[in-house]
């Protein structure tokens, strides 16, 4: 599954953190798309949106998290990670 969260707070001022996960098939992203979404609400937490339900990544935004639930091959082509990194940031805004 291979789970990273990443503070964002220095980064942007949408969210506090990005959590981004990859699920084997597109059937699996979906699943694990539903459980962030009924776990949120479980605590309280009701979810702002959910885009991309039939693809192969899911956002679930529930405000100081958003979580992208994605299949190994379109988190490897959006590389989201390198890009909310702080140092990617660093180094856009010194350019």
């Amino acid at each position: 599954m291979d789970i990273q969260v990443i503070d964002v707070t220095k980064v942007t001022n949408i969210t506090d953190r990005m959590i981004i996960a990859s699920g084997r098939s597109n059937r699996q992203v979906k699943s694990l798309a539903e459980k962030v979404a009924a776990s949120a609400k479980e605590q309280g937490v009701k979810p702002l949106g959910v885009e991309g339900e039939q693809g192969d990544w899911v956002l679930v935004d529930l405000g100081d998290v958003i979580a992208h639930l994605m299949h190994p091959t379109t988190r490897a082509y959006y590389q989201l990670e390198k890009l909310w990194s702080e140092e990617h940031q660093e180094a856009q805004s010194s350019s």
